[in-house]
């Protein structure tokens, strides 16, 4: 016998909260369980489960610095007069340019913006 769901409205892919998906992956994998039951079972394609073991078992990119480039023969005087205190040349060509006096809570969101 076979069954249908159907997805009304406008989203139409199931959210899957982490706590799930890890309940889902112990049971998938613990000793004598079969993927393609326990995918039965949360109605959920075992590919899917294939993609999250592949996704927990990479190790996280680990962050780091980007070294800061120091530009020689730019004084104090030439900096004041461009107004900007922090310049971030992005791949691509793309520039971020904040000024000395912009308020602390836009260089924050623009700063983790950029991670």
């Amino acid at each position: 016998m076979s069954h249908m769901t159907l997805l009304t409205g406008p989203e139409r892919r199931r959210r899957w909260d982490d706590d799930v998906r890890e309940r889902i992956l112990a049971e998938a994998f613990s000793p004598g369980a079969t993927v393609s039951d326990v995918a039965r079972r949360f109605q959920v394609s075992t590919s899917l489960i294939y993609k999250w073991r592949r996704a927990s078992l990479v190790p996280p990119a680990p962050m780091g610095f980007v070294p800061a480039v120091l530009i020689e023969g730019v004084g104090r005087s030439a900096a004041e007069g461009s107004g900007f205190a922090i310049v971030v040349d992005l791949p691509g060509g793309a520039r971020v340019s904040l000024t000395a006096n912009a308020p602390s809570i836009l260089v924050t969101a623009t700063l983790k913006g950029l991670r």
